[in-house]
């Protein structure tokens, strides 16, 4: 079994699938987790990539959040589309990475994803609030490299 397949239980994948639903109903914006074994290139620039491949910066709003872990490497990206870039606070991205930084040093990893997912959501409320006409444009489900 890889690193990346025992980084999280089934059970847990399910229960950072289900904040991304919690976080979305209250958001226009959208929510993705890819999870991988190592990158080849920055962190940063391999999350710019996923977040295309993903499509997730085809978004009406441009309001797509992608949090990318590296599991060998011990890295994580908070991605966020340029309309939410334009719309948070500049610290916003740093507070949100401390959160999970300080669950992930002592090994809490879905944890440190689940509240790095809500509250990313919360912040994506306030900016871009859920509307009746709202459809979910991406899939929920974490994605693995």
């Amino acid at each position: 079994m890889s690193h990346v397949e025992e980084f999280l239980t089934a059970e847990e994948e399910s229960e950072i699938v289900n904040a991304i639903v919690e976080a979305e109903n209250h958001t226009s914006g959208e929510i993705r987790v890819h999870i991988e074994a190592t990158s080849k290139i920055d962190h940063f620039s391999r999350a710019q990539q996923l977040f295309h491949f993903l499509k997730m910066d085809n978004t009406k709003e441009g309001n797509g959040v992608l949090l990318y872990v590296a599991v060998d490497d011990r890295k994580f990206v908070i991605y966020g589309g340029e309309g939410i870039d334009r719309a948070v606070p500049k610290a916003f991205w740093d507070t949100t990475k401390d959160v999970i930084a300080s669950h992930f040093k002592k090994g809490n990893f879905k944890q440190g994803i689940v509240e790095g997912i809500l509250i990313a959501g919360k912040e994506l409320q306030t900016h871009f609030p859920w509307d009746h006409d709202d459809t979910n444009e991406l899939n929920d489900a974490i994605s693995k490299g």
